[in-house]
């Protein structure tokens, strides 16, 4: 969704990066350039002078005329004042002494509130939570019929009206809300989502209904969900709901599109309520706490690694990734390892996104459209091998080569192509364990060395065993670009 306006904010700061100082007047321009950017991206007038104001408030001084690098003091301003106007810091969620919390659900029909008020159902879960959905959208039947099946892959129930009031689309949503609190205490359900109906446009019956329901439940929590991609009109909507409702927050969907991204950097400004959740994907699992701070990284290129690094946990057993990064560097890494570290990578999400989280990447890089069907490719010709040739790649030969491309759909070449590519892969990632393994040794001998005469203790010599030991999954993480290693990326002070 942000793209273009990394692609401004990216050109931005190559231009400063030449100057060894920057006068007042240079400020002035990159604040004319950035304004332009952000207006270009459909980000609310009034928030973008509020932003360039404050930029120009500490961008202006003494300290950073003075500075040895001011093309990356302005980008940090730049950066913290940006994550501001996102919100400043992630929504705690804290819940009721006496459940159920009350979740009501806000929004203008085809906005997404069923989807996500199951996407949310299920961050509760993986919370330790008990959630229940409340079907309380009854001028559309579908929505309650959805809202079940959406239920059952989480394994979450739902409270609405019978079936015959639902197909009737007569039925009294405050009636279904109040049964609703009721039923959730009686069950022990922690946590209550109300679904709400919505409207094609704000009227004064959308309005009137969504109030009682919300007087009738007491919610703890009032989201307003609304679709990224409608740009201003979506701020605008988020103020007349919230003059009704008293919102506590908004839920962004469809981050991962292709608007220009002006709503997520205005609603919390013009609204003044933070966006709480944001869904950047069609997948229930798509969804998850809003992280201000991460958002404007990632809109600077600097990254996300945080985001990175949560996605990876869940999707790689740290035991077997350790195994596996073992048996890499010792050049005993087969097909079969490769295999699984793939599955756990499709996990993650689209590689495109994957990609976009990794901080110091180029332009060029990122902007490669990667085709994830590439790896369903190579599963393909890795499940038609044997698991003798997953292990030993070196006695597929052409007649087992031709076996394993009739086998997964593909030709010769590509299995050959995959073969190589891995040799080179494990014999590149090998010479790399056994350098460090040499230059610890060197490190140790040259230490043992220095001085003359006797350095060790007395007794029998102290092998340190770490010396031996392979990198861990911290090291690893330590040479990524932005976390001290030497990729020659920028890092923010």
């Amino acid at each position: 969704m942000f793209e273009s306006l990394s692609d401004r904010f990216d050109g931005i700061f190559t231009r400063l990066r030449g100057k060894g100082r920057l006068s007042e007047a240079d400020v002035d321009e990159v604040l004319r350039e950035i304004r332009m950017a952000l207006l270009e991206a459909d980000v609310n007038l009034e928030v973008v002078k509020a932003l360039q104001e404050r930029i120009r408030e500490r961008a202006v001084g003494e300290d950073l005329s003075r500075s040895l690098n001011p093309a990356l003091q302005v980008k940090k301003i730049v950066l913290e004042e940006l994550t501001q106007t996102l919100g400043g810091e992630t929504l705690r969620i804290t819940y009721a002494s006496k459940p159920p919390t009350v979740v009501l659900m806000a929004g203008l029909q085809g906005s997404g509130k069923t989807t996500n008020s199951a996407k949310l159902a299920k961050w509760f879960k993986a919370q330790g939570r008990n959630p229940m959905l409340v079907g309380a959208d009854l001028q559309r039947p579908a929505a309650v019929a959805q809202l079940r099946t959406l239920a059952a892959q989480i394994d979450v129930p739902v409270f609405s009206a019978s079936d015959e009031v639902v197909l009737s689309g007569v039925g009294d949503p405050v009636d279904v809300a109040r049964a609703a609190v009721a039923e959730a205490r009686r069950l022990g359900r922690d946590v209550l989502i109300v679904d709400t109906a919505g409207r094609l446009a704000i009227d004064a019956e959308l309005m009137a209904q969504v109030r009682q329901i919300s007087d009738e439940v007491q919610p703890d929590y009032t989201f307003f969900v609304v679709d990224a991609m409608t740009g201003q009109d979506a701020v605008s909507v988020a103020e007349s709901f919230h003059a009704t409702l008293e919102l506590d927050g908004v839920i962004l969907t469809k981050l991962d599109g292709d608007a220009r991204g002006g709503a997520a950097l205005s609603v919390k400004e013009v609204v003044g309520r933070p966006i709480a959740f944001a869904s950047t994907g069609e997948k229930l699992e798509d969804f998850d706490l809003f992280h201000p701070d991460r958002l404007a990284g990632r809109i600077l290129g600097e990254g996300d690694l945080a985001t990175l690094i949560e996605k990876a946990e869940g999707a790689f057993e740290q035991d077997q990734a350790e195994e596996a990064a073992a048996r890499l560097m010792d050049g005993t890494f087969t097909l079969e390892d490769f295999l699984d570290q793939m599955q756990a990578l499709k996990k993650m999400g689209p590689l495109s996104g994957v990609m976009s989280m990794l901080p110091g990447v180029p332009k060029e890089v990122r902007d490669v459209e990667i085709d994830d069907r590439q790896i369903a490719r190579v599963e393909g010709i890795i499940k038609s091998m044997t698991p003798e040739e997953r292990s030993k790649p070196e006695i597929i030969d052409n007649s087992r080569r031709d076996r394993i491309a009739k086998g997964s759909g593909s030709s010769a070449t590509d299995v050959t192509q995959l073969v190589n590519q891995f040799k080179q892969m494990r014999q590149m990632m090998q010479q790399m364990g056994g350098n460090k393994f040499a230059k610890r040794k060197a490190k140790k001998a040259k230490k043992g060395k220095k001085g003359g005469g006797r350095v060790t203790a007395k007794g029998p010599v102290q092998v340190d065993k770490k010396a031996f030991a392979f990198p861990t999954l911290e090291e690893m993480e330590a040479q990524l670009p932005g976390r001290g290693g030497s990729a020659g990326s920028e890092t923010l002070p």
